[in-house]
């Protein structure tokens, strides 16, 4: 078994195997959500609310005590907070597919380390050289793709583009309320809370807006489940999983290989392409943020040692993976 700090275990066939599987199911995430037939605030809500579904029987028989307890540890109004921030995040984040090309979106939500660095800047922590280069490029490769999309896309995509570029600030707010909330919560009491508060939210918003939730064709419903079970839940399980043998710092950049997966199931699936004059933008984009996580200063990463144990997570939020793509 690994020790404590940078030392892990070699890299096995199923940690490798994992890791694939995880960048995969996250890549279908803006494929699945231009594809389903339904408004991008109810997808937003049904994501959230069969994840919740799936995650409060496991809360409700193991953390029962801890659910309990959450106000009088004072962790309660973080996984609130967190709920409404992830809230904010899905309802900008989910309507951006549909708007401009699915490698576009994901490349601009992806985006999220770039504003966790600047989050932490104004907490009075120091950023480094190369994360102010990583900021300077993604800033630039992000002006590229946007300028694209508005003299060739038109103001539709030029709006797709700023919804997925919110939607990666609100998931870097989220990211940051909840190392607040995690400090004092399990993974599962905290993921539950915060699922249930945001899928709340998203419901009042569709019923006031009228935003129909139900009398979807069945490939709708299949596209939710997939959207639910791939990038909501087995994703990022399986990333945690990968953290026994591979550090978060190789984790973050690994999972910018969901830019390009996310363009292949785009064209291979949809017919959808970004244009050839946005591959320069996205590609400076995914780079500069790249050498934001790689320049970000890391935490020592202790071993995971049961990779089916939802409540294991020794990650601080700061180094959490997109966990609202």
């Amino acid at each position: 078994m690994a020790g404590s700090g940078d030392v892990r275990p070699r890299l096995d066939t199923l940690t490798i195997a994992a890791v694939t599987v995880a960048i995969i199911a996250v890549s279908s995430s803006g494929a699945l959500i231009a594809y389903a037939a339904a408004p991008a605030l109810a997808i937003a809500f049904w994501r959230n609310a069969l994840a919740v579904g799936a995650l409060a029987p496991v809360a409700a028989v193991r953390r029962r005590d801890e659910l309990r307890g959450l106000r009088a540890k004072g962790a309660l109004r973080w996984c609130l907070l967190a709920g409404v921030a992830l809230a904010a995040h899905f309802a900008t984040w989910v309507p951006a597919p549909k708007l401009t090309t699915v490698a576009t979106a994901t490349a601009l939500v992806a985006t999220q380390p770039v504003w966790a660095g600047l989050i932490a800047l104004g907490q009075g922590r120091s950023l480094g050289r190369w994360t102010w280069c990583g900021i300077g490029a993604a800033v630039a490769g992000a002006a590229l793709t946007a300028g694209v999309d508005f003299t060739s896309g038109g103001h539709t995509a030029l709006l797709g583009d700023v919804l997925a570029v919110v939607g990666g600030l609100m998931a870097a707010v989220y990211t940051s309320l909840g190392e607040k909330a995690r400090a004092q919560t399990s993974t599962t009491t905290y993921t539950t809370v915060c699922y249930s508060v945001c899928a709340l939210l998203l419901l009042t918003v569709c019923l006031i807006f009228g935003v129909p939730l139900s009398g979807y064709a069945g490939s709708t419903w299949l596209a939710l489940l997939a959207l639910t079970g791939g990038a909501q839940l087995l994703g990022h399980s399986l990333l945690n999983y990968a953290l026994h043998k591979i550090s978060a710092t190789t984790i973050s950049v690994l999972v910018l290989l969901e830019v390009p997966g996310a363009a292949l199931l785009g064209w291979a699936w949809l017919g959808q392409a970004p244009r050839p004059a946005a591959w320069p933008g996205i590609i400076l984009l995914v780079s500069g943020v790249a050498l934001v996580v790689l320049g970000a200063r890391r935490t020592p990463v202790p071993p995971t040692p049961d990779p089916l144990d939802l409540d294991t997570d020794p990650r601080s939020a700061a180094d959490r993976i997109g966990e609202g793509a």
